[in-house]
């Protein structure tokens, strides 16, 4: 196997493989390694709004994505409390439908599209285990293959897709810029004959420090996710120990006048339920000498927002473009690291701002519930609130045309 690339990916999930494909296009040298073998799951929403659709019809696989038979979803709904935001998203770049697939589907697609391309060596499992340098410049990697064999690769530049807990993040020894925990717990489960409202769409119910949210996905199945505070030790007890009789009673329990405990009564857990208890919104250096980051290894906000799918391909758009841009240039790394990270924070941070405040998991307060029935009772204020989350509007915008409607 050739031992000298223009660049490694580490992680072959969404960031990474999106990264390989979009250098593909451009003739780059890459390898693309990940410790899992595909298809392979992992924690996440898996739901992505019509911007990110878009990308993948950019990147050559939506229509792979399609067949495997998720849903297409065009309306969304919230309720916080007894107030209902509801409306169909607005369209972004000529795409209506958003979607929630599972990981095993996406993942896959994603990697064997980064495969078809000639210029792309896939490696699974692999398992980084150190970095090579030349003085303070990354050169490249080391790690292990299924055999248990050592092998060093080469490259300008070494890029950790890697996921929340980055191992390239930690071996370069990227600074960290922000924090913020969120004392909540966060679980999910697919559920058969699963009763829908009227048609199928995106849910999302916040009574006082719980929520709910519903993802229609593949398999006429139904992602039922269910958030509570680490501080309830009695439900904390419950996930650990009997999460699928934990998820019904917290649906059944602590969301009156929704109906949601018995639109979920009648369905039947078709997998076991899964979940992480507390989670942190944080925020990495993305760039230095010989190494990058993107996905989640750089940037991760609170996944009630279901942002991270769309920040994992658009990050590594933003990302293959400089290096695009610099392929045949000597661009000092300070440059291009500066580029890189002002361009993920133009684009990111507002929202990850958001994810922070979500993550307080404060209750709603009067102020806010007042807000929230001014939005729900005009169409234009609806469609600003929505096209917050799939960026046909800044949350500017929303504020705006409150203003405008309290005027």
């Amino acid at each position: 196997m050739n031992a000298a690339y223009d660049v490694i990916i580490v992680g072959a999930r969404c960031a990474g493989a999106s990264l390989a494909i979009y250098l593909a296009k451009a003739g780059f040298k890459i390898l693309l390694v990940d410790r899992a073998v595909f298809p392979s799951d992992t924690l996440s929403t898996h739901t992505f709004f019509n911007n990110t659709t878009a990308l993948f019809r950019e990147l050559g696989v939506l229509n792979k994505i399609v067949e495997t038979n998720a849903p297409p979803i065009r309306d969304i709904k919230f309720q916080f409390e007894d107030t209902i935001i509801e409306g169909k998203m607005p369209e972004v770049n000529g795409e209506k439908n958003c979607y929630c697939i599972k990981r095993t589907h996406l993942d896959s697609i994603l990697v064997d599209e980064a495969r078809s391309y000639p210029y792309v060596t896939v490696l699974e499992s692999f398992r980084v285990t150190d970095i090579l340098y030349d003085h303070e410049t990354v050169t490249g990697m080391k790690g292990t293959d299924r055999q248990g064999q050592i092998h060093e690769f080469r490259a300008n530049l070494v890029v950790g897709g890697d996921g929340r807990n980055s191992t390239i993040r930690g071996l370069v020894g990227s600074k960290e810029m922000m924090r913020a925990p969120a004392k909540l717990g966060i679980y999910y489960g697919y559920f058969s004959g699963f009763q829908y409202d009227h048609v199928r769409k995106f849910e999302v119910y916040r009574v006082k420090d719980h929520t709910a949210i519903l993802f229609p996905t593949n398999h006429d199945l139904c992602t039922v996710v269910g958030i509570f505070p680490l501080e309830n030790e009695a439900m904390v007890k419950r996930f650990k120990y009997s999460p699928e009789e934990a998820m019904r009673k917290l649906l059944s329990e602590e969301f009156p006048n929704t109906g949601l405990g018995s639109r979920l009564s009648g369905s039947t857990l078709a997998a076991p339920i899964k979940g992480i208890l507390g989670y942190d919104n944080y925020w990495y250096t993305a760039m230095a000498k010989g190494w990058a980051l993107v996905g989640d290894a750089v940037c991760f906000k609170d996944p009630s927002m279901a942002q991270g799918i769309h920040d994992a391909v658009y990050g590594a758009k933003i990302l293959s473009s400089i290096l695009i841009k610099n392929k045949e240039s000597e661009t000092p790394w300070e440059k291009m690291a500066e580029e890189y990270q002002s361009a993920l924070e133009q684009e990111f941070m507002v929202r990850f701002y958001m994810g922070c405040e979500i993550s307080k998991n404060e209750w709603v307060s009067e102020q806010q519930d007042m807000v929230n029935k001014l939005i729900a009772a005009h169409p234009m204020a609806v469609e600003k609130f929505l096209g917050i989350y799939n960026y046909a509007n800044e949350p500017l915008d929303l504020e705006k045309e409150i203003m405008r409607i309290m005027n």
